[in-house]
């Protein structure tokens, strides 16, 4: 497939970093939300990327520009009808996911393929609400998304080669390394990393502080990061409904969430995002 147009629904964190790399790479870019607010933020933090690049004289005054006129925002996903590629990159709730890529299966043209960037959730179940489950394929990326080199392709149960492959090589052409997982919850990197967090929170709950267990984990095992610290930068929120899921699915008690991660998420203490987590980010 000759990609022109690359289609990224959420302008978040993550759709927004989708959308910085992709029109990086030269592609042509539609970015939609469900409210102006949301996809003005995602530009702008785009362009104060680009702009700090071009202050620290990794980029030009004209690729800034250049980059600039690839992007065009909408807060009407029918704005997808021409894209190559959609990549959904929304909240990671089934129910939402399975509504979108029905409305994005009716729309989108018929050689589209409809990714998304779900981290744990059932590609199959996914892409039999779009009617067409044979174009639709997990592409998992990784925060900060211009950084991380990594995306995870997962096919789903009739997900067809063709599809892997598109998005295998559109991996490579946005600059990442692809990774094909299997569709299991979690699939690779957070199958092994939801559990290493939510122990963190298990030690926590029995009164080992935050700060003592992240320096052990990084002076110990040579992490760049300590685990609460980096459960505070996914979301708490984002953690426990991978945790509940991962339990629903497997049905071993191992995956069972902390009460202490579940207290922060009922008190509204979701991480960074909302300035208070396992660490106090307000002060």
């Amino acid at each position: 497939m000759d990609i022109k147009k690359i289609g990224v629904l959420g302008a978040g964190i993550m759709g927004s970093g989708i959308a910085q790399i992709c029109a990086e790479a030269g592609y042509e870019v539609v970015l939609v939300d469900i409210a102006e607010a949301f996809v003005n933020k995602g530009f702008q933090g785009i362009v104060k990327n680009w702009t700090k690049a071009v202050e620290k004289g990794k980029r030009t005054a004209e690729d800034l520009e250049k980059f600039k006129a690839l992007i065009t925002t909408s807060l009407d996903n029918k704005d997808f009808k021409d894209c190559d590629v959609v990549i959904e990159a929304i909240v990671e709730n089934i129910d939402v996911k399975k509504k979108v890529f029905k409305e994005l299966g009716e729309i989108c043209k018929d050689s589209a393929v409809l990714a998304t960037n779900t981290s744990a959730l059932s590609i199959t179940e996914i892409g039999t609400a779009s009617c067409r489950p044979q174009s639709v394929v997990g592409m998992h990326f990784f925060n900060p998304v211009p950084a991380m080199k990594l995306v995870e392709v997962i096919p789903g149960a009739e997900t067809s080669e063709e599809t892997v492959a598109i998005v295998t090589e559109l991996a490579v052409k946005i600059g990442k390394e692809p990774v094909r997982a299997k569709e299991t919850p979690g699939f690779i990197v957070n199958r092994l990393l939801v559990p290493y967090m939510n122990e963190a929170a298990m030690l926590y709950q029995e009164g080992i502080p935050a700060e003592e267990i992240d320096k052990a984990m990084k002076l110990g095992a040579n992490m760049p990061m300590g685990p609460l610290a980096l459960a505070d930068l996914v979301g708490l929120d984002t953690l426990l409904m991978i945790c509940d899921y991962y339990w629903r699915e497997f049905g071993d008690s191992k995956y069972r969430a902390s009460l202490a991660l579940r207290n922060k998420v009922r008190a509204g203490h979701l991480g960074r995002k909302t300035g208070k987590g396992f660490y106090d980010y307000t002060k």
